[in-house]
């Protein structure tokens, strides 16, 4: 039994849907792993949420701003 998780790796949804016949998903990884020896071996991917910024952000900025 393996002690430590797998990394997941994030993907497109483009990539999820041309593997779809290759993986299924778990729900108790919230991840698609290989069909048949995805619990032992194998990749887990997860569809990459996150967002590009376009545009920079306008408002002020506070990191590294500290109390005087």
């Amino acid at each position: 039994m393996r002690l430590e998780q797998r990394p997941r790796r994030y993907v497109s949804r483009f990539w999820l849907v041309v593997l779809r016949p290759l993986l299924r998903y778990s729900p108790t990884r919230d991840a698609y792993v290989l069909r048949g020896v995805g619990n032992a071996i194998g990749p887990v991917l997860r569809m990459d949420r996150r967002r590009r910024r376009t545009r920079g952000y306008a408002g002020v900025e506070r990191r590294g701003a500290h109390a005087v």
